[in-house]
């Protein structure tokens, strides 16, 4: 017997509203985020995230919020570390992304900085979708789509 855990699905829309009270400047992006963890998961021990997804050919984006070591007034928000995950069309997959593979992130761009992740203080994980960038060849733009998740773990892999 095979049970879904999850499905991440929808419709990406280009559209933007015109009038919306929302001040929205750019589209094409949907998530689906982990509420805020009670305290904070620790990885320490770990150096890969384990993922089983049946995908459709799109690429999507992992992220691993840590708590934010800078604490500076205006810098509220955890720090985000992200890597892509790319599911071909239609098979279940077993995919292994190193946490040293996870950049440093601001809204959705890589920090060009020296940081390090502390896997010791996960606050939070999601799975996200751009319209555009990602693994060449996946599939981009609008439309549908549809990311089943079987499981996500934390493993040591050496």
């Amino acid at each position: 017997m095979c049970t879904r855990e999850g499905v991440f699905s929808g419709n990406l829309s280009l559209d933007m509203s015109e009038g919306s009270p929302w001040r929205i400047r750019r589209s094409g992006f949907c998530g689906m985020r982990s509420k805020k963890f009670d305290g904070y998961i620790d990885l320490d021990s770990y150096d890969t995230i384990a993922m089983k997804l049946r995908g459709d050919g799109r690429t999507y984006i992992s992220t691993i919020y840590t708590e934010n070591w800078v604490n500076s007034p205006g810098q509220e928000e955890d720090n985000s570390w992200q890597a892509f995950v790319y599911v071909p069309h239609g098979s279940w997959r077993i995919l292994k992304i190193p946490l040293d593979s996870y950049l440093p992130t601001w809204k959705g761009n890589v920090i060009e900085a020296n940081m390090e992740m502390n896997p010791s203080r996960v606050v939070g994980m999601s799975l996200s979708l751009n319209a555009e960038g990602g693994v060449p060849g996946a599939k981009t733009g609008p439309g549908d789509f549809r990311l089943d998740v079987d499981w996500i773990k934390a493993m040591r892999s050496l």
